[in-house]
């Protein structure tokens, strides 16, 4: 796309996709989600699990990515068990951009979907700031759209960063689970690495991944703090340069 300032043609910009994607269930409609047409298989897996349609990625029979005129369907067939598992629970789960609280059916649901978990590993403050600017230099759509947010997986011992973007913060995340899941890699073996703010459904998403730490450059709501302390996950925020703010569980910091 071409970019004009005071009337002169400076350049080109690249500029963010964003598509219609359905997430289809045994020949249903589940939930109608705009995000960026990318690793929409790892966008399928995820989401199926941080919603929890499914437990685990045995329960996907099959999964097709199937472009259309109007965007892209994500045929997912599952195992009887999961499939009649979706058919009771009779959730509609539809948003603009993605929304781990779309089509619940009461407000005591909210406060049902925390999990507890156990943190198997610790954090430095060398760690938060390593995987911080590691996933900031791993945001290739974002460096060049600036239009994108983007989720790591950050592991103290691991040379790389597993990372996802999508316009929606909460697709990139699925798509991080999603490709977590396909790798083989438990959750509780590193931290959630955030460019968005952190919401409930972030903190929501993020047990469902199993991974015990959340770290994000923005701030927390108070329901995501509250979550956060519930779930027994260290939520780490503002985290820029060697600056950052703990909000929940302060015990999985050491300095050394």
């Amino acid at each position: 796309m071409l970019r004009l300032t005071s009337g002169h043609i400076l350049g080109h910009r690249s500029v963010a996709e964003e598509s219609p994607i359905a997430l289809v269930y045994d020949g249903t409609t589940v939930a109608v989600l705009m995000a960026t047409p990318a690793d929409l298989a790892d966008f399928a897996i995820g989401f199926s699990l941080t919603e929890g349609i499914i437990e685990d990625l045995g329960e996907i029979n099959e999964l097709t990515v199937v472009p259309g005129p109007d965007g892209i369907e994500l045929r997912l067939w599952l195992r009887p068990r999961a499939g009649r598992q979706l058919k009771e629970r009779r959730r509609r789960l539809i948003g603009p951009t993605g929304c781990g609280l779309c089509g619940i059916e009461s407000l005591r649901e909210v406060s049902a979907k925390v999990r507890r978990l156990e943190r198997h590993i610790d954090l430095t403050p060398q760690h938060i700031r390593r995987s911080v600017e590691t996933l900031a230099a791993s945001q290739i759509l974002g460096k060049a759209t600036r239009a994108t947010h983007a989720a790591g997986f950050f592991q103290p011992d691991a040379d790389e960063m597993i990372v996802r973007e999508d316009v929606g913060r909460h697709n990139a995340l699925d798509k991080l689970a999603g490709a977590l899941a396909a790798a083989g890699i438990p959750g509780h073996s590193g931290a959630v690495i955030l460019t968005s703010r952190i919401s409930v459904e972030m903190v929501q998403k993020t047990a469902a991944i199993g991974a015990g730490f959340i770290v994000a450059v923005s701030a927390p709501t108070a329901l995501a703090i509250r979550t956060a302390a519930a779930s027994g996950i260290t939520l780490i925020g503002i985290a820029r340069g060697p600056d950052f703010e703990v909000f929940s569980h302060f015990g999985g910091i050491h300095d050394q």
